[in-house]
């Protein structure tokens, strides 16, 4: 094992609230907890142990973590939390994978985790992700199962990944610079390949027999600072019967950001791994056109397109803000989640706070209201729920979707 195979992280100061797996990471670690101990009051003493404090340095190594963890009295317990290392080919097959992807790639020469990388890891066979039974414990208080001790170290890992995804990495088996020397290789390797299997030159006749000419790609445009100013159209002369001018004009300026908006995401890198947007209805894209602020009488032509009134709009406006189509979804259905999902939910929620303190909730289908309070969920097709506040007597979508109801629900309590 090389020096760069082991990294000491200080401790971590002790945290209010909830504090723990903000990332999609982290929240994979806990549920890998959650599912792996046989006491849920084990996993719910670590949360507390870890919330204030009690979990010094965490030592991270291939397939290991290791910390002491100190009791109320005092009292220090060396943890550890063993993980299975993945093996050569699981690494080969993971390498292979990531080098293939630009995207990829990309994000991890700058130190950071692509988001769909752990799915496209498990399509291929290599659970990245720790799941049922992966996170075994070791603990010199003598615990069998997971302990407080043990769910502490844990909890504090996973707030080691939210600031830093790479531990996920080495804890299976393979530093950071030992990854970048690997897919640095595997880079140049595939450069050589293509260019001894590139053909030195073809003759001028199988071009012309193939009917073909074969160009180079032209150079991706240049970035752009910010959209074109539109043209004013308005003033210059009678406007044409049937024409609204101040229409068009907002329709030429909002096209232009349009575009500014595709050819930024076109040069992002990654952007090949991009899935193709669905096609927006006509209603959506009425709510996209009113989001950039339209003049009056536009916002009034929206409204009516889509059937509503400016108020109703408003509100479709402030849900396109927070999520686009996904947003809007959600606050038009109501349907009826599958079973599985409420009680993963369910799951989620009461693990969230300590016993006694879990906020009483009121489910009538997608829609569960927090009793006593104008805080609101709402179940999107998605798999997220989406936070919702009482605002004039009517509910308001109140920020983005999560696939953690207790995250959502967290942000929307403390503003209400």
């Amino acid at each position: 094992m090389n020096e760069h195979d082991e990294r000491t992280f200080a401790a971590l100061p002790p945290v209010q609230g909830r504090g723990f797996a903000q990332s999609e990471w982290g929240r994979a670690w806990l549920a890998a907890l959650e599912d792996s101990a046989l006491d849920g009051q084990q996993v719910k003493a670590g949360r507390r142990h870890s919330r204030a404090g009690a979990v010094g340095a965490v030592t991270v190594r291939p397939g290991r973590i290791t910390a002491l963890v100190r009791d109320r009295d005092g009292t220090a317990q060396r943890s550890d939390v063993v993980v299975q290392r993945l093996s050569a080919a699981d690494w080969d097959r993971l390498l292979d994978l990531v080098a293939g992807r630009a995207g990829h790639v990309a994000a991890l020469l700058d130190r950071a985790l692509p988001p769909h990388l752990a799915e496209d890891a498990a399509a291929a066979g290599v659970d990245l992700l720790p799941g049922i039974g992966d996170l075994e414990p070791e603990c010199a208080c003598g615990a069998w199962d997971h302990c407080p001790h043990t769910a502490a170290l844990c909890h504090q890992v996973a707030r080691l990944l939210d600031e830093d995804p790479f531990v996920l990495l080495l804890i299976r088996g393979r530093g950071e610079r030992e990854l970048r020397r690997e897919l640095e290789a595997r880079g140049t390797a595939r450069t050589t390949a293509h260019a001894r299997q590139a053909p030195a030159g073809v003759p001028a006749r199988e071009v012309f027999a193939a009917h073909a000419v074969v160009r180079e790609l032209p150079a991706p445009p240049p970035a752009v600072e910010a959209p074109g100013r539109a043209p004013v159209l308005a003033g210059a002369s009678a406007e044409p019967p049937g024409l609204d001018v101040p229409a068009l004009e907002f329709l030429v300026t909002a096209a232009a950001a349009r575009a500014h908006q595709m050819l930024s995401e076109a040069l992002a890198p990654g952007h090949e791994e991009t899935p193709v947007p669905v096609e927006l209805t006509v209603r959506q894209d009425a709510v996209r056109l009113a989001a950039a602020g339209p003049p009056g009488r536009v916002a009034d032509r929206l409204a009516a397109g889509c059937g509503h009134g400016r108020a109703e709009l408003a509100q479709a406006v402030r849900a396109w803000g927070h999520g686009g189509p996904a947003a809007l979804a959600v606050l038009d259905e109501d349907g009826e989640p599958e079973p599985a999902d409420l009680a993963r939910a369910r799951a989620r929620l009461a693990g969230a706070w300590e016993q006694g303190e879990a906020p009483r909730l009121r489910a009538v289908r997608n829609r569960w209201t927090v009793v006593g309070t104008g805080a609101q969920l709402r179940y999107g097709p998605d798999g997220r729920w989406w936070p919702y506040r009482k605002e004039g007597g009517r509910w308001q979508p109140a920020g983005p979707g999560d696939h953690d109801p207790a995250a959502a629900l967290a942000g929307v309590l403390a503003e209400s």
